[in-house]
């Protein structure tokens, strides 16, 4: 069976997606249902667990951390944290360069980092000038990177969805299914809306 480009264009986005879904071939790797719905249930119950505990965790250092703390390896900590930094600069730019899927994650971890790298300069500095530079930093430039960073990918995460007929044009990103039909109990990607 062959269409022609005037009977795809036809065709209602639902069509289109129903036919790109049964065109494209299951994922190498991709584990059973069962083991995808055990893995899925038991990750949640775990990221849950770990957010309540959390809570009460926070509440006990709020109240009992010291206002003053000289730590040991300040220097190696900074370095180190700039230096992940710098690597996942550079494999950010990398992977936007060569136009590879890679840059979503890289790009999305790279804008947390700079917003921790943004909270901790404001946070340990002194009084006075050393303050006024990390908020002038944080505010003109980590912050602003960081929100390019994590929202490009993310925006064109929701660009390719919509180009290979996963998700409709208005459709939000946190409404957006994972787009394999494997993942779900009557192999069929649910719609984003």
């Amino acid at each position: 069976m062959q269409l022609t480009d005037e009977e795809i264009a036809a065709m209602t986005p639902d069509e289109r997606r129903e036919l790109i879904q049964r065109l494209a071939p299951r994922p190498h790797g991709l584990p059973s249902a069962r083991t995808i719905q055990r893995l899925r249930k038991w990750r949640s119950i775990v990221l849950l667990l770990c957010a309540v505990a959390l809570i009460p965790w926070t509440v006990y250092l709020a109240a009992t951390l010291p206002y003053h703390y000289v730590a040991r390896n300040w220097g190696g900590t900074w370095v180190g944290f700039d230096l992940l930094l710098v690597t996942m600069l550079l494999l950010t730019a990398w992977a936007g360069w060569r136009r590879k899927q890679y840059v979503f994650p890289t790009g999305f971890a790279t804008g947390v980092l700079l917003v921790c790298d943004a909270w901790f300069d404001v946070m340990t500095s002194q009084h006075g000038s050393d303050l006024l530079q990390a908020m002038l930093s944080a505010v003109l430039i980590e912050l602003p990177l960081a929100f390019i960073l994590i929202a490009g990918p993310l925006r064109l995460l929701r660009f390719v969805a919509i180009r290979h007929g996963m998700i409709h044009a208005d459709s939000h990103m946190w409404r957006m299914p994972i787009p394999i039909p494997d993942l779900y109990p009557d192999n069929k990607v649910p719609p984003s809306r």
